[in-house]
């Protein structure tokens, strides 16, 4: 489950649900504060890492793209602005924004088209389960569109808000509810009605969330 609780210096406590604490959190990271870096590793990292590792489909670049991430939340913390969206929710937009940066870059180096948002195949997540139902799951997320498998990424594996996810990916709440049921449809289809069950099972293998 998404770790809602972490530490800033001197030990108080960062609720990601208490705007004063949001706003402690973004200060003290704006500072530099050692406390500060370690807390984002722990309430930040694993989403990011999430995004990255789903749309990047390499541990290795994925890794470093969570890296850029938070050298670009580190540099521009003093500019997000309470109210205007929860600091995870930023930097859940940050993390997007950087991947497609990169699957950009990787498209215009290979000579591909570089292809709509909504509609770019994005490829298996080499880190989920060796499960023979975890394996079904992978390719079956594999022939989705990427913006579906990004939506059930935040929405199901991560477990943020149709809200949050809209706010992350810059679409209206209406898009992200139509990227999950069309991601949902095409995953039971490929599944023969097994995927409900099947991904429980994935998410619960990977040690994250039920």
């Amino acid at each position: 489950m998404r770790a809602r609780l972490t530490l800033l210096a001197g030990g108080r406590p960062a609720d990601p649900d208490d705007p004063s604490a949001d706003a402690a959190y973004a200060r003290a990271l704006a500072r530099g504060e050692p406390q500060a870096a370690r807390c984002f590793m722990a309430r930040n990292l694993p989403t990011v890492l999430g995004i990255a590792r789903r749309l990047l489909r390499d541990e290795a670049e994925a890794e470093d793209a969570a890296q850029d991430v938070f050298v670009k939340v580190w540099k521009n913390a003093h500019r997000w602005e309470p109210g205007r969206a929860k600091f995870d929710t930023w930097v859940g937009r940050i993390a997007i924004n950087t991947c497609y940066d990169r699957l950009r870059r990787r498209r215009e180096a290979s000579g591909e088209d570089l292809p709509e948002r909504a509609d770019g195949a994005a490829g298996a997540d080499d880190l989920l389960g060796a499960e023979a139902g975890a394996r079904r799951v992978r390719g079956a997320l594999a022939s989705l569109p990427e913006r579906q498998r990004l939506a059930l990424e935040l929405c199901h594996f991560q477990e943020h808000t149709n809200i949050e996810a809209a706010e992350m990916m810059e679409i209206s709440i209406e898009a992200v509810e139509s990227l999950l049921a069309r991601g949902r449809r095409a995953l039971r289809a490929a599944l023969a009605g097994e995927a409900d069950e099947l991904i429980a099972d994935l998410a619960a293998s990977r040690g994250e969330e039920a």
